[in-house]
């Protein structure tokens, strides 16, 4: 028995696919509105855990280590909030891919939930990057804090295309991870603990992340002087590559390596439920 293995505090990893799969279904049935409305928070909420990131990054009297892993616990709070809080994230969502192979999911109905939490996301992200930026943030630690804001920016739009692809792949295996064993728990403490590690280490190890991005990017833009090196050419050459990458990190493999597991069997024959 799961019990017997796992305890009866949390769910087993037999449950949690079935778990995933089931909400994954009644994430593609949500109407327009509330979907897109719950992709701009997330893409705010995701937004809000850079800011915090790039507040700790800012600090250069820490150590490499200490700073990156100290600001990846930082960013956790962007995820912390789309689970708890409750957001449609365009990285986590790609776990819909299971109820999809499912036949549970239909491919229009997938696709329709990628394009707007995926856009709304997007909107989400640069409302606060402007926020930001009208709130003389950047001004903290002497300026430090924009100039940290400009150089992150300014970085990721030198990435070269594949660098950037497998960072991102590697980057929404670490996020759908962290969304799969937050649906271990069954109260917000056991979710802020599993979310707070796999975040922490994607962070902490400079992995891509497509929404972070869109506020990180939109950001340096805002504050950058002349020679700043951020443009939104750089923008579109981060955010394709990271885009797919988190796609197939997120949906390939964790969504339907899990599916492959514990789903296989149950999802032949099934009809589309939405």
């Amino acid at each position: 028995m799961p019990t017997e293995i796992y305890g009866a505090d949390c769910y087993s990893p037999k449950e949690i696919a079935e778990r995933v799969e089931n909400v994954g279904v009644t994430k593609a049935a949500l109407p327009l509105l509330s979907t897109a409305a719950l992709g701009v928070l997330a893409g705010g909420f995701i937004g809000l855990g850079a800011l915090f990131f790039t507040l700790v990054a800012s600090d250069a009297t820490m150590g490499f280590a200490v700073q990156r892993v100290l600001g990846g616990v930082a960013f956790s709070l962007g995820l912390i909030l789309v689970v708890v809080a409750g957001a449609e994230l365009f990285t986590g969502n790609n776990l819909l891919v299971m109820g999809w192979v499912s036949r549970r999911i239909s491919a229009a109905r997938l696709l329709r939930n990628f394009v707007i939490v995926y856009f709304a996301n997007l909107a989400g992200a640069m409302g606060l990057a402007l926020l930001v930026a009208w709130s003389g943030h950047g001004e903290m630690n002497a300026g430090a804090v924009g100039r940290t804001a400009v150089s992150i920016a300014a970085a990721k739009c030198a990435l070269p295309f594949a660098e950037a692809f497998f960072k991102a792949v590697l980057c929404n295996v670490l996020v759908c991870l962290a969304m799969w064993i937050a649906m271990a728990g069954r109260n917000v403490a056991d979710k802020i603990l599993a979310i707070v590690f796999p975040i922490t280490a994607f962070v902490a190890c400079g992995f891509e992340h497509c929404v972070a991005n869109m506020y990180f990017i939109p950001l340096g833009l805002l504050l950058q002087n002349i020679e700043g090196g951020v443009s939104w050419q750089g923008f579109l050459h981060n955010l394709v590559p990271v885009t797919l990458g988190n796609l197939a990190g997120g949906a390939g493999m964790v969504g339907l390596v899990y599916w492959v597991i514990y789903r296989r069997d149950r999802g032949a024959g099934q009809e589309h439920e939405s």
